[in-house]
Formats: structure tokens, sequence, C-alpha cells
């Protein structure tokens, strides 16, 4: 499926652009303007990322999506808010989709834990 290739080489391609400081910023200044699905589904793909169970093309999967999340300059800028988060989310569960198998009982703890700790 060459649309389906194309979308995860785009999506690894923003692996680059993830790093732990930089999410857990945009974590903290987007959890009091969006709605709690954007962070619960960023913090579920960062604790899967943690995992030393996950392998390295799925680790590459999930830095791509939070490396999108993290980027103001995406296909629709983060600016124009709710509207702007839109296809972040898209990406966030899309990824999720196809990782799925690799999100355990404790990253789901782990996840409504730290929504618990952000005040969601």
């Amino acid at each position: 499926m060459k649309g389906l290739d194309e979308i995860l080489k785009k999506i690894e391609d923003y692996s680059n652009s993830y790093s732990d400081s930089i999410f857990w910023t945009k974590i903290k200044s987007i959890s009091k303007r969006v709605g709690s699905m954007i962070v619960y589904d960023a913090l579920l793909l960062f604790y899967t990322l943690k995992s030393s169970n996950v392998s390295l093309k799925d680790k590459t999967l999930i830095c791509g999506a939070l490396g999108y999340l993290i980027l103001p300059t995406d296909l629709i800028p983060d600016f124009f808010i709710p509207l702007g988060f839109t296809d972040d989310i898209a990406v966030l569960i899309y990824v999720i989709g196809l990782i799925k198998k690799e999100i355990t009982p404790e990253i789901e703890y782990l996840t409504r834990q730290k929504m618990i700790d952000l005040g969601f």
C-alpha cells in the first residue's frame, strides 16, 4: 500500500523533532487549552516509548507522532485553537492504532496517574 507507506515515512521524519524536554513543555502549554483527549493520547505514547519492551520500529513511529505534536508548524498550525490540534490528534490516534499491542496495563496506569497529576 503505497499511500500507507508514504504516511508512515512522513511520521518517521518527524521523529527527529522529538525530545523529552520539548514534549513536557508542549504538554504543559496545551493541557489547559485543549481537551484531555490529546493529552491522554500523547502521554500514552510517551509512556509506551519509555518501555523497554517496545521495538525500535514502534519507538520511531511514536517519536514521529510526538515530534509532529511538538512542532507548531504542521499541516494545521497549532495557534488555530482548537482546530489546529485536529491533525495532531489524528496522527496520535493513528500511531496508537499501529502500536496498540505494545500498550500494557502498566502504561495505561502511568498515563491515568499523570492525567490526575496534571489536573484532569
